[in-house]
């Protein structure tokens, strides 16, 4: 009986040569998808039977062989020479999965070559590839990520079927051809920053402007009253209990900012009132020691366009400090925990931001608990990069971003504002974010590669418009094992977007949904 439906089913679709015809039956399939969800639009888990893990499996690939062999990570800094594997609207983040059917004759010798190489085994280098224009010369991008293989199986037609995974990011120095045709290239391993973590206690004792001129008259009246020993016993303990608290790292971080904050002080004491003026004017030029000091403040991007000023975040200057707070003798203790208030901390706190990014998240795909990726906020950053439904640009501009706390803050910019998706070609609006749909355990978004070796990655959601489909449903070689799928192109300008991917059964639900390539998109903010 099925069989009979199936073939029905297949012969009113390769009846379908009228444009208008197509767009009703994509229609249909979504009303009947739209049955799957609740009020809120959310897939409701009552009527989600597929297994997720299927698809991250990449069964369609045949059985592979584990390699059983975990590559060690090289100290940042290090210069290596791997195999290359560049791969045009693909942009690989450290670890997220990528699998490849190696085909060409040049790869071929690639990932044999990493699979014998003595200094860095089953590792070749990633990069993604573009062009400039439809016909213009394929271009390697500066940022990449090592690849290690962990499983692998070679065909009888002479094609390998491979499973990576990333591992860490690298730049890319120089490439050239080697003697039997693989490309490889001179790798620099980027030195990640560690998250930046707000001391506890750092920013407790700090004393509102308006309350500056009171605090000083309150250090003066304890001076005058004998009471200077008890409170610099009572701060040196706090001190003391505070920095007992911090981490190795953190207490580097705040010794070092303390230490500028007393050689102002010590610099103040030894100006006269008649130079202030001068000084004041000086720092205007020049800003206060946090204007330098980014590491205090967050993770610090060596030479990132993104860098954070003082001046930008309404931060006063030393010149005013030293103005308001003479005698500093007390008031110098108080103020030198923190050059800021806690809501900058925040802005620059790794783990006040994955939190926050961990939450939006969960709003939009409403994936389990991230409790685990807030405690590492590295493979957070990581993780939404690789997964958020963005063209394949500006994921590589993600990559790209040094600093931690810089590559959530820019995450958390495209959550808020990123709504609805477009075709790169004709601007249709084809998606929107809320209608993202997990389909597999790796997220809303994943590479896939076909049967001729071409990898896609692909974003799933589980309604979109202006699109219409080519062709007939296939079973073979599918990325979702009980799914058919079905070519899918741009209505208005006919680009290939994606797959149609329909349940072959009628137990499977949701009964359609839709896969979106990455590299057919342009972003639209709201």
């Amino acid at each position: 009986m099925e069989d009979e439906v199936e073939r029905r089913q297949i012969q009113q679709i390769l009846e379908l040569d009228d444009e208008e015809l197509q767009i009703e039956e994509v229609e249909s399939l979504l009303e009947s998808s739209d049955d799957d969800r609740d009020a809120t639009g959310v897939v409701s888990p009552d009527h989600f039977t597929f297994n997720t893990h299927l698809a991250s499996l990449h069964s369609y690939l045949g059985e592979v062989d584990d390699t059983r062999h975990r590559s060690a990570f090289w100290d940042g800094g290090a210069v290596l020479n791997l195999p290359l594997f560049y791969l045009e609207g693909v942009v690989l983040f450290p670890e997220a999965t990528l699998p490849l059917r190696v085909i060409e004759p040049n790869f071929v010798a690639a990932v044999n070559r990493a699979m014998t190489q003595v200094d860095a085994p089953y590792t070749m280098g990633v990069v993604r590839g573009y062009r400039d224009s439809n016909d213009g010369p394929l271009r390697l991008a500066k940022v990449g990520t090592t690849a290690e293989i962990r499983q692998y199986r070679p065909v009888e037609d002479g094609s390998i079927n491979v499973v990576t995974r990333g591992q860490q990011r690298f730049c890319l120095r120089r490439c050239w051809i080697d003697a039997e045709g693989a490309p490889f290239g001179e790798i620099q391993i980027i030195e990640e920053d560690i998250p930046f973590r707000t001391p506890r206690g750092a920013y407790a004792k700090l004393v509102p402007l308006n309350n500056l001129r009171g605090q000083q008259i309150l250090s003066l009246n304890a001076l005058s009253h004998g009471g200077r020993n008890d409170e610099n016993d009572s701060e040196a303990n706090s001190e003391e209990s505070f920095e007992n608290e911090l981490t190795q790292t953190e207490r580097r971080i705040h010794q070092s900012a303390i230490g500028a904050c007393y050689d102002s002080d010590r610099t103040d004491e030894s100006t006269s009132s008649a130079d202030d003026n001068k000084l004041s004017e000086s720092d205007s030029q020049s800003g206060s020691p946090c204007d330098t000091d980014s590491t205090f403040l967050g993770s610090s991007p060596s030479g990132h366009k993104k860098q954070v000023r003082n001046s930008d975040l309404g931060i006063g200057t030393k010149s005013v400090a030293r103005k308001v707070a003479e005698p500093r003798s007390h008031l110098s203790s108080t103020l030198s925990r923190a050059f800021a208030p806690v809501w900058v901390y925040r802005m620059y706190d790794s783990f006040c931001l994955a939190q926050k990014a961990a939450d939006m998240w969960k709003q939009i795909v409403g994936t389990p608990s991230m409790d685990g990726f807030v405690k590492k906020p590295d493979l957070l950053s990581f993780y939404i990069a690789s997964k958020i439904p963005i063209s394949d640009p500006t994921r590589q501009e993600l990559l790209e971003i040094d600093g931690v706390s810089y590559r959530l803050r820019r995450e958390i910019e495209l959550l808020e504002r990123l709504d609805r998706v477009r075709c790169k070609i004709c601007k249709t609006v084809i998606a929107r974010r809320s209608d993202m749909l997990v389909m597999s355990t790796d997220g809303p978004m994943g590479a896939y590669v076909n049967s001729y070796g071409y990898v896609h990655e692909v974003m799933t959601f589980r309604k979109a418009k202006g699109l219409v489909t080519s062709g007939r449903p296939h079973e073979e070689y599918s990325w979702f094992p009980g799914y058919a799928w079905t070519i899918i192109n741009c209505a208005s300008c006919d680009v290939q977007m994606g797959w149609l991917f329909t349940a072959t059964n009628e137990k499977l639900k949701p009964k359609s949904f839709w896969g979106i390539r990455s590299s057919q998109v342009k972003d639209e903010m709201r």
